[in-house]
C-alpha cells in the first residue's frame, strides 16, 4: 500500500531562470568568497541588493572555510535569510573540489534545518570565478540536494536558479537524470 501523500525530493526541486536576489524564498544561498565580504558575480549582486547592512553582519563572522556556510539576515532582500556558502575553486576535478562542493550544498541545507527554512534557492555555486565546469557541478548540485531531501522532509522546496540559458539547459538535462 502506498501513501499518496509522499512528496518525493524530486516534486520538491525545481530549477528557473532568473534573479536570486528577487526570489520571495525563506532563504536565498550565497556564492560567497571566504572572507564573506562581497564580491563579483551573485556574491556582489546579493551584497548591492541587501544593502550595506549584510556586510556589516558578515564582517562579525570572520569568514567562512571551503566546504561550509554561515548564514545571515535578509535585509533588504524578499528572502528572510541569506545563507552563504564558500565553495571550490576548480582545479582539475582532482583537489576534492566534488567533495567541497557537495559539502557546500549539505551544510546550506544543514543551515537550513536549524533555522526552519522550508524553502531555499541556490545558485550555481562555484560555475563563476572559481570555474567550476557548470555540467559537472549541476550534477553534484543536484545528486546531493535529492540525497538530503530523501531524510529531511522539513524541506518543502528547493529552486537551483540559473541566469544564463545555457546554465538554465544544462541543469534542466542534469535534473533529468536524477
Amino acid at each position: 500500500m502506498t501513501d499518496e501523500s509522499i512528496v518525493t525530493p524530486q516534486e520538491r526541486m525545481g530549477i528557473i531562470q532568473g534573479d536570486i536576489t528577487k526570489l520571495a524564498v525563506d532563504a536565498i544561498v550565497n556564492a560567497a568568497k571566504s572572507s564573506l565580504l562581497g564580491g563579483g558575480g551573485v556574491d556582489g549582486a546579493i551584497h548591492h541588493a541587501a544593502g550595506e547592512d549584510l556586510l556589516a553582519e558578515c564582517q562579525q563572522l570572520n569568514g567562512c572555510p571551503t566546504g561550509e556556510a554561515r548564514i545571515t539576515d535578509g535585509y533588504l532582500l524578499p528572502a528572510k535569510y541569506i545563507i552563504h556558502a564558500v565553495g571550490p575553486t576548480w582545479r582539475g576535478g582532482r583537489a576534492g573540489e566534488p567533495e567541497l562542493l557537495a559539502s557546500c550544498y549539505r551544510a546550506s541545507l544543514t543551515l537550513a534545518q536549524q533555522y526552519g527554512i522550508q524553502t531555499i534557492a541556490f545558485p550555481a555555486i562555484s560555475c563563476g570565478a572559481y570555474g567550476y565546469p557548470i555540467e559537472l557541478a549541476a550534477k553534484v548540485a543536484l545528486e546531493t540536494v535529492y540525497a538530503v531531501l530523501e531524510h529531511e522532509p522539513s524541506i518543502l522546496g528547493v529552486s537551483f536558479v540559473c541566469f544564463s540559458d545555457a546554465d538554465y539547459d544544462i541543469y534542466v538535462e542534469a535534473f533529468g537524470m536524477l
